[in-house]
């Protein structure tokens, strides 16, 4: 028997995902009508909301969102089907990665210029890149913008890691809800940005120990969900004022 959805908890979601496209879009992280972001609702994964397709991120409404079945073949015959490559990435990771409830994936400047250099690594040069040590998965075999094999392929990489830069590609974020998602998607092109503007001066990068780069990881991680989610609560009170239409 299929556990009913909570109305509730898919109305929030829908929100915060509005909210967060809005504030991409703000922050010229999107591309065009590209890019997506989904969430599971349901408990095993598979149901989740995501962007309808050909939508822009800044005119994005919460009563927009589509809600799919990542176990329906039928998806892409039905009249209001996501963009295939939403379809086929999204729906792979939230079918094999239940426990990645919050997916990001876009292809902003500064992750997508580091995931077009043949060592894409981040090494631990300040407080943001430290953030992410030792939590990226890297994808260095490329094969296609994301349909049919590529998409079962990306879904067996991403492990137990919340970033999964995809080489040739962009950046993928996953998290346990939207707040963690979306400070790891900003906090990680803030990285990106960092280590790149370093790349450029061409001087030698001064990298921390492991020791160090670990402890400030973890110190990040004690944060926990309550800074991930005042980050969103600020978002939506200023779109609040200046686009309040997201929320419908």
């Amino acid at each position: 028997m299929t556990t009913p959805l909570d109305q509730d908890l898919i109305q929030q979601a829908r929100i915060d995902l509005a909210a967060c496209f809005r504030w991409t879009a703000r922050l010229n992280m999107h591309e065009s009508i590209a890019n997506h972001f989904s969430f599971a609702v349901s408990a095993d994964g598979s149901q989740f909301l995501c962007n309808p397709r050909g939508r822009h991120f800044s005119n994005i409404k919460a009563s927009e969102l589509l809600l799919l079945d990542a176990n329906n073949p039928d998806t892409m015959q039905q009249a209001n089907a996501p963009d295939p490559t939403t379809w086929a990435i999204h729906g792979a990771l939230h079918r094999n990665v239940p426990q990645a409830r919050c997916l990001m994936h876009v292809h902003s400047r500064y992750a997508l210029a580091l995931a077009c250099l043949k060592d894409g690594s981040m090494p631990p040069i300040d407080q943001n890149t430290m953030r992410f040590y030792n939590r990226i998965a890297l994808d260095t075999d490329f094969d296609g913008m994301g349909l049919g094999d590529e998409a079962e392929r990306l879904s067996t990489l991403l492990g137990n890691k919340s970033i999964l830069l995809m080489g040739n590609h962009g950046v993928l974020v996953a998290g346990a809800d939207i707040a963690q998602c979306f400070d790891d998607l900003y906090y990680f092109e803030r990285a990106a940005q960092t280590l790149i503007d370093a790349y450029a001066t061409g001087q030698e990068l001064l990298v921390v120990s492991h020791e160090v780069a670990e402890k400030t990881a973890q110190q990040w991680a004690n944060y926990g969900f309550d800074f991930a989610r005042q980050h969103l609560a600020e978002l939506k009170q200023i779109l609040d004022r200046e686009e309040p239409d997201f929320r419908y």
